[in-house]
C-alpha cells in the first residue's frame, strides 16, 4: 500500500502567505484607526458650535457728557423768596380804622425788623391787610388768602402808596401804612383814604 509523502512548502509559497497575513494585519490597523477617530469624532459636541453673532457696530459716537443742569434756579420775580417769618408776625393782626382826613402818606413801624433793608426794584414777599381808613372795614387780606403776596416794590406794580412806603423799611418789620385816596389809585372797588398793615416777609 503507498502512502503520500508530505511535501515541503517551498519559497515562494512561503513568500505568499506571508504577505497575506501581512495585508490582513495592515486592513485590521486602518479599520482599528477609522473606528477610533469615529468615536473621537462622535465622542465631541453633536451640535456644531454656532459661531457667536458679532455686536452691531455703534451707530454713532458716545456723546459728550453734557454739564449737569443747575440744582435751582434763580426765583422769579412772582415766586416768593424762602421765609423764615418772626413770632410776631406769625398771626393775623387787628386793624383798625383811623381818625381825621388824610392829606398825605403816613407810615409807622408797628413791629419793627432786623432784616434787610428793601430797596425799590427788589421783589416783596409780604402779608397785609386792608381796611376803610374812616370805618376800619376789612376790604382784603392775604391771610384769609392763605398766601403772601409776591411783587416788586418801585416798579408801578402796586399802588403809589406801597412803592413809596415799603422802600427803606427792613425785612421782619410790620409796617402801618396810612394811604390818602389820591396814592391808592389802581385798587378796583376800592375808593378813599386807606390803611394797610404789611408785614414783611423776605425781599430778593
Amino acid at each position: 500500500m503507498s502512502t503520500d509523502t508530505a511535501r515541503p512548502i517551498t519559497g515562494d509559497t512561503a513568500k505568499r502567505r506571508t504577505q497575506a497575513v501581512a495585508g490582513a494585519v495592515a486592513g485590521l490597523a486602518v479599520i482599528a484607526v477609522l473606528v477610533t477617530v469615529f468615536v473621537t469624532v462622535r465622542g465631541g459636541d453633536s451640535d456644531p458650535a454656532t459661531p457667536t453673532a458679532a455686536a452691531p457696530p455703534s451707530a454713532a459716537a458716545p456723546a459728550e457728557p453734557t454739564a449737569p443742569a443747575p440744582s435751582a434756579e434763580p426765583p422769579a420775580a412772582d415766586q416768593p423768596a424762602p421765609v423764615d417769618t418772626p413770632p410776631a408776625l406769625a398771626k393775623q393782626p387787628v386793624v383798625k380804622g383811623g381818625t381825621g382826613t388824610l392829606d398825605k402818606l403816613k407810615v409807622t413801624a408797628l413791629v419793627p425788623g432786623s432784616g434787610p433793608e428793601v430797596k425799590s426794584g427788589q421783589t416783596i414777599t409780604a402779608n397785609y391787610v386792608l381796611v376803610d381808613y374812616k370805618t376800619g372795614k376789612e376790604l382784603d387780606s392775604s391771610w384769609q388768602r392763605g398766601q403772601p403776596i409776591v411783587t416788586p416794590i418801585g416798579a408801578g406794580r402796586v399802588i403809589e402808596g406801597w412803592d413809596k412806603g415799603i422802600p427803606g423799611q427792613k425785612v421782619g418789620s410790620r409796617v402801618q401804612l396810612d394811604v390818602p385816596a389820591a396814592m391808592a389809585k389802581g385798587l378796583q372797588g376800592v375808593e378813599g383814604d386807606l390803611r394797610f398793615v404789611v408785614d414783611l416777609l423776605a425781599t430778593q
